[in-house]
């Protein structure tokens, strides 16, 4: 029989007790507010913290969700949101990290410069599932544009959600879940 595990509900915002009790591996499910950005508006909040400015939300316990949704339908609180591949934000995260980023969701593997970010600043990298952008938007109970209208759909948002399904990839401790799956993998071959 398969083993059922049951998923950890956490809220945010992230303490650093909460972020050093997670470890690659972990499912949990995440509720509380939390923002969307992807490259371009990575790299006006990179530009702004170069300029000394002030940033349209405050970095500092912030999770910041790799995604763009699509138009809002009639009666829901957003479109379909899936997470964006998460190397296209790699040159700026060290940056926003060493400012204060605590958390990101998104898809696939990070650089090592973001691996070594995270474990130095005490951050976590949580995995989000590809390819169900239309059940994950029913997870969001609200969004609201925060900043770069501009931008479209790739605005930064701050949305609310309610049991948002995550899996730890890269955790405080510097353990990274592909790597580890990788090796698992090989050893049984």
């Amino acid at each position: 029989m398969t083993e059922v595990i049951t998923p950890r509900k956490i809220k945010t915002p992230l303490t650093a007790k909460v972020i050093a009790s997670l470890h690659a591996g972990d499912m949990v499910l995440l509720s509380g507010e939390i923002y969307t950005a992807r490259d371009v508006a990575h790299r006006r909040l990179c530009e702004a913290l170069a300029r000394g400015e002030k940033l349209p939300f405050d970095l500092a316990h912030a999770v910041i969700f790799y995604a763009a949704p699509t138009p809002t339908p009639p009666k829901a609180a957003i479109g379909s949101i899936g997470p964006t591949t998460s190397y296209r934000m790699d040159s700026y995260t060290p940056q926003l990290i060493t400012a204060g980023l605590r958390a990101m969701i998104g898809k696939g593997k990070r650089s090592t410069a973001v691996v070594s970010a995270i474990k130095k600043h005490q951050a976590v990298y949580f995995g989000a599932i590809g390819g169900i952008a239309a059940l994950t938007a029913q997870c969001i109970k609200k969004a609201e544009l925060v900043a770069y209208e501009e931008l479209g759909p790739e605005a930064i948002r701050r949305l609310y959600v309610e049991d948002f399904p995550l899996i730890v990839v890269n955790d405080a401790q510097g353990r990274d879940l592909y790597e580890e799956a990788q090796e698992y993998w090989q050893l049984r071959n």
